[in-house]
């Protein structure tokens, strides 16, 4: 007999139906571990688009740009306060920082005394304390971590003949100038300009900048002037000759934002539609997406396609209608080129457009709201994929115990077979033997 089939036939016989069923939990949790992994992903993807969009620092949204003829002289940036026209600058003298130094030491092992080290900055005393066996590397360290944030920082630098303690700033302006007290050894007056080994300032004492704007003479202790202009920012970068600031309307910026929101809620509208699309294969049988039917996915797009149509209240924008942003079939969105350009140039709201998107109840900040228990740690999709790892868990413990019985099935009906198959061989032996004997019995009866 053919043990090894007989015996495969019988363990499938008995194993199949369960075998089957784990293997088809598992396609499908698999594909569904990987659908949320999507999901999050797609998710993930679209806040930091958001958050971009919605970056402080680099404002988007602004219906104003600004242009400077000499960018290494001046540059400039508009806000949606800016007025459309043209700025002649010159630029006399940058605001400067305090820089002093200490007088000359032996090297960065040099002693210093214990005791606590007074900075005077603007009329502020700033204390570092300077504990025994202190030497000037060290005190430079501790100057560096308790002072940093405060823009005030030291480093030790040689000249072949010595080392100085450099005392820097990020401060600028008139009296903005620094000097140093409490130890002895580190004392520095920077009404002295430092000299030989003796300590002092480096250079002349700051200064204000000094800028003249369509010739109207401005002073300010920054080189960055914020306020000075309305709605313009200027940053001063040398000093040199006149340049033109060029203030105009923001048309391709704006619409180049916009069409950045409207691509990432796209991206992941169209990466929601693939994990719950319904469809046939090439045999004509339904094809499922690995969310397809899945509540919580159905949840999220309900929630972000809500916040689109709330109407915002102030001003003339007020929905994202107004911009040529409007829904598909499909829960895309499309953008209107036409109505959006009719919006800025016809309807003048251009300088609301920032207002809509990125105020605290705006569109960013109510789609951030929308999609953070989906995303947040422990939210919806962490407590899904938990769920569905532990089924993982689950299935990965039935097919070990399937696989044991297989084994154990195998063997056990192994073992009964080839014992039968010996029982049979000595049973066909017998009868052999008994047909031979037989067979002689009647040869001999034959011969007499």
């Amino acid at each position: 007999m053919n043990i090894g089939d007989i015996v495969k036939v019988l363990v499938d016989s008995d194993t199949a139906a369960k075998a089957g069923q784990i293997k088809r939990q598992t396609a499908n949790n698999s594909a569904m571990i990987s659908g949320v992994a999507s999901l999050k992903g797609a998710l993930s993807t679209y806040q930091a688009a958001l958050n971009k969009l919605n970056d402080k620092d680099s404002p988007s949204f602004l219906a104003f740009a600004a242009t400077s003829g000499n960018d290494s002289l001046v540059s400039a940036k508009a806000n949606n306060s800016a007025v459309p026209g043209s700025y002649l600058v010159e630029v006399d003298k940058l605001a400067t920082s305090s820089r002093v130094a200490s007088k000359v030491f032996s090297g960065a092992d040099a002693p210093i005394s214990e005791g606590t080290l007074e900075i005077t900055q603007n009329g502020k005393v700033y204390k570092v304390e300077v504990g025994a066996n202190a030497t000037l590397q060290s005190v430079r360290d501790s100057i560096n971590s308790a002072l940093g944030k405060d823009g005030i920082t030291a480093n030790i630098i040689n000249d072949g003949t010595g080392s100085r303690l450099v005392f820097g700033s990020t401060t600028t302006g008139k009296d903005s100038d620094i000097s140093v007290a409490g130890i002895p050894e580190l004392v520095i007056d920077n009404t002295n300009e430092m000299s030989g080994d003796a300590a002092g300032r480096i250079g002349a004492l700051a200064i204000d900048a000094e800028v003249r704007i369509d010739g109207i003479a401005v002073t300010s202790k920054s080189n960055q002037l914020n306020s000075t202009v309305s709605g313009l920012s200027l940053e001063l970068k040398a000093e040199g000759s006149k340049t033109t600031v060029t203030v105009g309307v923001n048309n391709e910026g704006l619409k180049k934002d916009v069409q950045t929101f409207v691509d990432a809620y796209n991206a992941v509208v169209k990466t929601v539609a693939n994990l719950t699309s319904t469809g046939k294969d090439a045999d004509g049988n339904t094809v499922l997406g690995p969310l397809t039917g899945d509540p919580a996915t159905r949840a999220l797009l309900a929630s972000l396609r809500s916040e689109l149509a709330v109407a915002q209240t102030g001003g003339g924008l007020t929905s994202l209608s107004q911009l040529g942003i409007n829904t598909t079939k499909d829960g895309t969105l499309e953008f209107n080129d036409v109505k959006f350009s009719a919006a800025l140039n016809d309807k003048k709201l251009g300088g609301e457009v920032q207002a809509l998107f990125t105020k605290d109840d705006g569109v960013i900040a109510r789609m951030n709201k929308a999609i953070e228990p989906f995303l947040q740690s422990g939210g919806t999709l962490d407590k899904r994929s938990d769920a569905l790892n532990r089924s993982q868990r689950q299935l990965e413990s039935q097919q070990e115990a399937l696989d044991y019985r297989i084994e154990s099935l195998t063997a056990s009906l192994t073992k009964k077979y080839i014992a039968m198959d010996v029982a049979v061989g000595k049973l066909k032996a017998q009868g052999d033997s008994i047909a031979s004997l037989f067979d002689a019995l009647n040869a001999q009866a034959k011969k007499s």
